[in-house]
Parts: structure tokens; C-alpha cells; sequence
């Protein structure tokens, strides 16, 4: 559920992290973001990526073929300094500056993030389609209770 939502200006920002294609029709996108996370946790991958700022997890959709009802890309990684030093297997995206809509969740995770998404496709905000994540925050209680925030590039 979306306690509250702001916008705000962002600068650009690189991550380093794996990614897949996928769409949200017939729930495929649950089933390949759930085995990225899967690969991410059980290959401890955030200890392999160079350069990183923070411990914190972002799971961003670029590349949107049309809106949320087409195919995308959804890279899982960190917040880095640089692209420059990007390891085998792994993939480096630039997060562009600009508008975003931050989106702030209550309740257990995943489940708050599934809601969350569900109730923002049904929504009218004027997205833009360019990059938008999720920030998995480092320093929660457990991974059920982990703060998170969705931030959506908008018009």
C-alpha cells in the first residue's frame, strides 16, 4: 500500500547489476524478477560490484518498449561511482536525471511491492517510461520489513 507519494528533481546515476527482459502480461514479470533477486542473493552478486556507494538494492525497468503493458528491462544492483570497471556478467545502465515520483510503502515485503505496482498501473499518473525502481534501503529489520520506495519518471 502507498502511504504517501512527492515528486522531486533527480540527478543521474549509475548502477552496476543483472538484468532481464521482461513484461508484466500473464505474471510473467513476477516469475523473472523473482529468479533475478534469487540469482542476486544466492550468488551473494552485491559483494561483486565495484565502485558501489551503499549496501542499498535498486531494481529499475528501462528500455519500456510501449507503457507498463510491454516488454522492458529490469536490472537488480547497486549504486555505483562509475561505469567504468563493470564486471563479466553484469551490466552497467545510467539512470537519467529528471522528474520522479516517489512512491512510499507500508506493510511486508514483497507482498507491499506487488500492491504497490498493481495500484500505480491502475493509477493516472503521467508517467514517462524512461526509468523507474525501486530503492530496497540497507539497514532494515529483515528482509520481510525492509523499507523500500518506488520512484516513477514522470512528466
Amino acid at each position: 500500500m502507498i502511504e504517501k507519494t512527492e515528486i522531486s528533481q533527480h540527478n543521474e546515476f549509475y548502477l552496476i547489476g543483472i538484468s532481464i527482459r521482461t513484461s508484466n502480461q500473464n505474471g510473467q514479470s513476477g516469475a523473472d524478477i523473482g529468479a533475478l533477486w534469487t540469482g542476486f542473493i544466492n550468488d551473494d552478486l552485491i559483494h561483486q560490484i565495484p565502485g558501489k556507494l551503499s549496501e542499498d538494492i535498486y531494481c529499475v525497468y528501462t528500455d519500456y518498449e510501449s507503457d507498463h503493458n510491454g516488454f522492458y528491462t529490469a536490472v537488480l544492483g547497486c549504486k555505483v561511482n562509475s561505469l567504468d570497471n563493470i564486471p563479466g556478467g553484469f551490466n552497467g545502465i545510467i539512470i537519467p536525471g529528471g522528474k520522479y515520483q516517489a512512491c512510499y510503502l507500508s506493510g511486508k515485503f514483497p507482498k507491499k511491492i506487488i500492491e504497490a505496482w498493481q495500484e500505480i498501473w491502475q493509477s493516472n499518473i503521467e508517467r514517462s517510461y524512461i526509468a523507474d525502481y525501486d530503492l530496497y534501503i540497507a539497514d532494515s529489520k529483515s528482509p520481510e520489513e525492509t523499507d523500500v520506495q518506488i520512484y516513477l519518471s514522470v512528466r
